[in-house]
């Protein structure tokens, strides 16, 4: 028998804030400071769900020092806070329906390759309430996505089992990274196709939580109630 459901773990660009627009014009104006030509549908499939670090690397085409990735990743992302901060929306219905997953005894928890930033710039806007229990950033060490560290460190911060969990993810590399983490997943398909976003694990795939919600997802949630 399948787990029942203890958590949801949320990634938070595209996931939980409508930010990859902002993000891949952000890449854009970096690259050209920078002198660099980039194909940015490109960079961001091959880069979204990674830490700033990696993208940095990928980007820059040779090794570069965690110093060096670490002002180049703060510039980059000052640039994005900056275009997004007078267009922040979140994913319609991400925080009734976070609220919602709380009150039926659910824990809640982010897993994001962004870093501290970038997540108390967005915490900062969504003002959820409740906060969730662990939020697990892509600056504190680990390997970013499609590996499944971000995801699993969230899920041992908040002391459930992996399986008990549900990922939500709108990116290839996120969706990978709950399947490698023995996760069950929901694809948000606020920047890709559910084609893009498919996998044995992806138990829903929805627009948006206004979607999910009309689906009557956590009524419907073999969940483990507090």
């Amino acid at each position: 028998m399948r787990a029942k459901t203890e958590a949801l773990i949320f990634d938070m660009d595209g996931t939980m804030i409508d930010s990859m627009p902002w993000h891949a014009k952000s890449w854009m104006v970096f690259a050209r400071r920078h002198g660099i030509a980039i194909d940015v549908s490109d960079l961001l499939a091959r880069t979204t769900g990674r830490t700033g670090t990696e993208c940095m690397r990928v980007l820059f085409e040779r090794e570069l020092s965690d110093a060096e990735c670490d002002a180049l990743v703060h510039e980059k992302e000052t640039i994005y806070r900056d275009m997004f901060s007078d267009n922040f929306t979140e994913v319609a219905g991400f925080n009734a329906f976070a609220k919602a997953a709380v009150a039926r005894g659910l824990k809640i928890a982010v897993g994001t390759a962004g870093d501290r930033h970038n997540i108390e710039f967005a915490m900062s806007r969504l003002k959820m309430d409740p906060l969730p229990l662990a939020i697990v950033g892509g600056d504190e060490g680990l390997s970013g996505k499609p590996t499944p560290a971000i995801f699993l460190e969230a899920a041992r911060r908040i002391g459930v089992d992996p399986a008990r969990c549900i990922v939500f993810e709108d990116a290839p590399f996120g969706i990978e990274a709950a399947r490698r983490g023995g996760m069950r997943a929901v694809a948000v398909c606020s920047t890709h196709t559910p084609a893009e976003l498919a996998g044995p694990h992806v138990i829903a795939a929805v627009r948006d939580y206004e979607e999910l919600a009309q689906s009557n997802f956590l009524e419907t949630l073999d969940a483990a109630t507090a």
